[in-house]
């Protein structure tokens, strides 16, 4: 099969493949976060590699990885009933929140990893 044939089957930008389990979590002001259910093995392997330069500070580190965790798994965020599908403008949107907002992004990405993927978690 060539490259176009292949590419035919996968799911275009914004969009997750038919197959692609996810689980909903909503907040207190009824917006919605997609997350997908797991991730490539690919993906766990980048994700174990240090999250920043030797010199960062553990804050850093540990908001890069939040922010990781978030590209990987966040498949749509409705907010106001506008759902937001790329990735570029959902981590957008998680690094405009206010913190109280990205404080329940964290304890939901959190709860969610222990639930579908533990093996991301961190001990």
């Amino acid at each position: 099969m060539g490259k176009r044939g292949r590419q035919r089957g996968r799911a275009t930008a914004g969009e997750t493949s038919e197959h692609a389990e996810t689980s909903d979590y909503a907040d207190a002001d009824g917006n919605v976060l997609t997350l997908r259910r797991s991730i490539s093995q690919a993906s766990v392997a980048k994700l174990a590699e240090p999250a920043g330069p030797a010199a960062a500070s553990a804050d850093d580190i540990w908001r890069r990885r939040t922010e990781l965790l978030f590209e990987r798994f966040a498949v749509r965020w409705s907010i106001a009933g506008l759902p937001l599908t790329g990735q570029a403008e959902l981590l957008g949107r998680y690094r405009m929140a206010d913190r109280d907002t990205q404080d329940w992004v964290r304890r939901t990405l959190e709860d969610h990893l222990l639930r579908h993927q533990p093996e991301l978690t961190r001990n």
